[in-house]
């Protein structure tokens, strides 16, 4: 039995929320939970609250023991860009993409 929660549309880089991620990925939730509070990327606040969202559905819906789970997958895709313009010299300008994320957490029971 799998849970998972899904955050969409978070205004951070796909690229910098992975790095987060692969930090946190196959290992159980309370050793995943004490890495993200203490690493120092603006991005680990929110993964930390979907992870704790996906243990809250694991407990409650799926009624899986809370201290057997491990992060099964996670990973970030990318969401829609916003495309801004800035101005620059002489009438020009130049695109300014404001990336977003989809960030995918999946939790399951150790065996």
């Amino acid at each position: 039995m799998e849970s998972k929660a899904v955050l969409k549309y978070i205004r951070v880089t796909p690229r910098k929320a992975r790095l987060v991620i692969d930090l946190i990925r196959g290992r159980g939730v309370e050793t995943a939970l004490g890495t993200l509070e203490f690493n120092t990327k603006a991005v680990s606040t929110p993964i930390g609250k979907l992870l704790r969202s996906a243990i809250a559905n694991a407990e409650n819906n799926m009624n899986l023991d809370v201290d057997k789970l491990y992060i099964k997958k996670a990973f970030v895709d990318a969401g829609p860009t916003l495309k801004r313009m800035r101005p620059r010299a002489m009438g020009r300008g130049n695109a300014i993409r404001k990336r977003t994320s989809h960030i995918t957490i999946v939790l399951d029971e150790k065996l």
